[in-house]
This record gives structure tokens, C-alpha cells and sequence, in this order.
């Protein structure tokens, strides 16, 4: 165990598309969390920004952007990008300067103005680029990568069209409770079934939107929240941003081929579970410890993956453990309680922060009518491109 940090303030913009500039949604995010913390602006240390970024181009610098919109006051800055995983590696970034004696408190901030519909590469040639001959090459877009990703839990472990339409069910039941989330009406499986084919078997309703939406975090050495009247914060206990092995022999978005193991044997967990296992490890807790968990869930299919990638359950029991009500509010293990990705759309650079956010909430008890009892221990779950792994697990 490396250490803990304290949570000491949360803030959202909320998720839609409303028109702005993605800095507009990182300083209301980042005024509200310095809010919610009690501090002002004067008196952080550091600015880590998670990375806007369009078709592997980074067209701007978020930390010293985020930091000049605040007023500049000689914070350090830092910019990260890791794609999806870019909030959790920014949390990371944070989190080390802070056990370091870099700093006493550092601002993490991540926006986004998403492009209308489906994200693409930008034009020009980038070979060494996955994502772009995975474009480019193939024509496999990221709702062709959730179609076949889809397929494969099918022919696997059984898992129906009906199953993933009841992830969107119940995401959208909990994200009906979300003042921050885009989407906040209720729909049922017949609506999912009814909504448009996109790749099939996946429709419309089951694959997620791209969002506007900012988060933010302040985080404290835990002597800073001790002095400023905070004894019991909730705390960081882990991070784990790992990388695949080799060989790996799951195809992952945004490779186009797994590797040969003639050479070597697989190692004993896929890359996805490997995340969660550090995390774990870390933090010294295990997935028995769990009262919550925030996972990526670009798709419904990929929500449940992520159940049997976080230990919740055996391979092949994801679709079970759904039908019993095990991951809904009120369940052995509520996931997504904030909506997910399902209600909120993908605001990439923000999205691994805005996870920590309802970690947060959930933890202090003042999650309003999505509380999960008694929460003791979350974690989070994301992938970024290229191999980055993504994982939080925060503590009270």
C-alpha cells in the first residue's frame, strides 16, 4: 500500500450538448468541486488537466488552459492524456505529486465538447496509430467493436439480447435519479428492442451516447483535510493504470489481432482483469470488500464483462448475476448507481473523474435517492486506448 490521499472536494457540469467550449465545462466542474472542498483557488498547488484530444491529436493543453480560465496564481500544471482512462491517470498524476511532498492539493480537471455522433480518427496517414488502421483499415468503428464484443459473450456464455437490454433498463432507471446526467427518463426493454439496429445485435439503446460534461476532484494530504476540519474524508487507496501482457490473447479494443502464445504461455488474467487486480492488490481489498463499483460501460455488453473482469462473479455468471437484481440499487453489488455512460454519454476526459465524483458522493452518504447503503468501498473501472488501464478504488 502506497499511501492515502484525502477526496476533499467533487464537482460536476453536467452531461448534454449545450454548445460551449470544453473549458466553460471544466471551470463550473472545477469552481464547484474547490466549493464543495471549502478552499479557494489561491490555495491549491497544482493543476493536473485531463486532455482534450480529437483523432489522437492533442489540440489543447488542459492543464495550463483550465489553470489561466481560473486566473493564473503559479500553480504547477500537468497535462495527461490516456483517452478514456485520461481522468484516472490525471487522478494518478495528482495523487503522486501529493504523496511526494510535491504538493498539499492538487485540482484535477477534465472537459469535453464532444463531435456529433460517433467518434472518428482525424484525416491524414498514422500507421503506428491502432486506432487509426483499425479505422481506416478495417472500417470498424467503436459500435462495430461493441457489436462483436456482443457476439462473442453469445456464443461463449449464452447471454441474449434481452440481457443487455436490461443493463440499459436499469442504467436508465438510476440515471432518471442523476441531476447531472443527460439522459434521465426511464425506458423499458420493449423500447430497447423497438430502438434502431446499429451493430447488431446491439440497437440505438444499448450502446452509449457522446456527451458534452466536465468533472472535477480536489485532492488533500491527509494532514491538509485534518486542519481544515475534515477528520474522515473519503480517501484514494488505489490506482492502478497497468498495461497489457504478452501474449495477449483477447482481442481489445483498439488492437485488429491478438497475439500467438506458441512463444509463451497467456498469463493468468486478460488484460481488463489485470486492472482490477492491482487496484485490488494496492489497496489491499477485494472484490468481497466491494459496496459499489463505477464501470465503463460503452456498451451493455460491455457492462457485463466488466462485472466478471472486477471478480463480482464467476466467467459466464454476468447475465445471472444481472437477472438476480444483484447489480442494482438495493443489490449485493450495485454497479453504475449514477447512470453510467448509459445516462451521461462519453465526455472522454472527464468521464474516469466523473466516476470518482459518485464514488464520493456515495461514500459520504449524500448521494440523495441513488444512495447505495451503508457504502463503504467503491471501485472504478475504465479502458483507454492503446492499452491503458484505468481503475480507482476510494474508501471511508
Amino acid at each position: 500500500m502506497t499511501g492515502e490521499v484525502a477526496v476533499l472536494g467533487v464537482g460536476m457540469h453536467p452531461w448534454g450538448k449545450w454548445g460551449h467550449r470544453f473549458v466553460e465545462y471544466g471551470v463550473v466542474a472545477a469552481r464547484a468541486a474547490l466549493a464543495d472542498a471549502g478552499i479557494g483557488w489561491q490555495e491549491v498547488d497544482s493543476v493536473v488537466g485531463a486532455s482534450t484530444v480529437r483523432g489522437g491529436y492533442p489540440g489543447y493543453v488542459a492543464g495550463a488552459t483550465f489553470a489561466k480560465a481560473l486566473g493564473w496564481q503559479g500553480a504547477r500544471v500537468a497535462s495527461v492524456y490516456a483517452a478514456c482512462a485520461s481522468g484516472a491517470q490525471a487522478l494518478d498524476a495528482a495523487r503522486a505529486r501529493i504523496l511526494s511532498g510535491l504538493a498539499e492539493v492538487v485540482l484535477v480537471v477534465g472537459a469535453d465538447a464532444a463531435p456529433k455522433g460517433f467518434f472518428r480518427p482525424a484525416g491524414g496517414d498514422r500507421p503506428d496509430d491502432p486506432d487509426w488502421l483499425r479505422f481506416r483499415v478495417l472500417g470498424a468503428t467503436n459500435p462495430t467493436y461493441f457489436g462483436l464484443y456482443a457476439r462473442r459473450r453469445m456464443a461463449l456464455y449464452g447471454d441474449t439480447p434481452e440481457d443487455f437490454a436490461q443493463v440499459k433498463v436499469k442504467n436508465a432507471a438510476l440515471g432518471a435519479l442523476n441531476p447531472n446526467a443527460r439522459y434521465r427518463k426511464r425506458v423499458t426493454a420493449e423500447e430497447v428492442a423497438a430502438s434502431a439496429v446499429v451493430a447488431d445485435p446491439l440497437r440505438l439503446l444499448d450502446i452509449c451516447a457522446t456527451s458534452d460534461g466536465g468533472a472535477a476532484v480536489v485532492l488533500a494530504d491527509m494532514e491538509f483535510a485534518r486542519r481544515h476540519g475534515v477528520a474522515e474524508p473519503v480517501r484514494i487507496r488505489a490506482v492502478s493504470t497497468v498495461s497489457p501482457r504478452y501474449p495477449n490473447t483477447v482481442l481489445d479494443l483498439p488492437d485488429i489481432a491478438t497475439d500467438s502464445a506458441a512463444g509463451a504461455e497467456p498469463a493468468a488474467r486478460t488484460f481488463r482483469a489485470s486492472i482490477a487486480h492491482a487496484a485490488y492488490e494496492e489497496a489491499g481489498v477485494g472484490p468481497e470488500d466491494l459496496s459499489i463499483a463505477e464501470v465503463y460501460d460503452l456498451s451493455t455488453a460491455l457492462e457485463l464483462q466488466w462485472y466478471e473482469d472486477l471478480g463480482l462473479c464467476g466467467e459466464g455468471e454476468a447475465a445471472k448475476l444481472l437477472r438476480e437484481g444483484a447489480t442494482s440499487l438495493g443489490g449485493r453489488i450495485p454497479v453504475n448507481v449514477s447512470g453510467g455512460l448509459a445516462s451521461f454519454g462519453e465526455a472522454v476526459p472527464a468521464q474516469a473523474i466523473a466516476q470518482v465524483c459518485e464514488l464520493t458522493w456515495q461514500l459520504r452518504g449524500s448521494a440523495g435517492d441513488r444512495q447505495v447503503a451503508g457504502a463503504q468501498v467503491g471501485i472504478t473501472a475504465n479502458q483507454g486506448l492503446f492499452g491503458h488501464g484505468s481503475s480507482v478504488v476510494a474508501v471511508r
